[in-house]
């Protein structure tokens, strides 16, 4: 509701370098926020398989812990990208 009012006052006094602030500053918040989302289902997606494979194979658990870690920081990685390119926007 607030972002409503304030693209409203934007646009009635004319200052579109305002309103293009206004609307770039919430679609780089939102970028930010998908990122982190993004992130947070990959890595629980990395965790769950690992658990079931180590389950399956209680051999192979030390080489499927490795590449779990090694694929959840390359991940993790991404998103910090993500995120710092979404507030390099505002």
């Amino acid at each position: 509701m607030f972002l409503f009012t304030y693209l409203a006052d934007a646009t009635s006094n004319m200052d579109l370098g305002a309103l293009g602030k206004a609307i770039g500053s919430g679609l780089a918040a939102i970028g930010a926020g998908l990122a982190a989302i993004g992130a947070g289902l990959g890595i629980g997606n990395i965790g769950s398989s690992a658990l079931e494979a180590m389950a399956r194979q209680p051999a192979e658990a030390k080489e499927i812990q490795m590449n779990m870690i090694i694929v959840a920081a390359l991940v993790e990685g991404t998103a910090l990208f993500a995120i710092v390119i979404c507030f390099l926007v505002l």
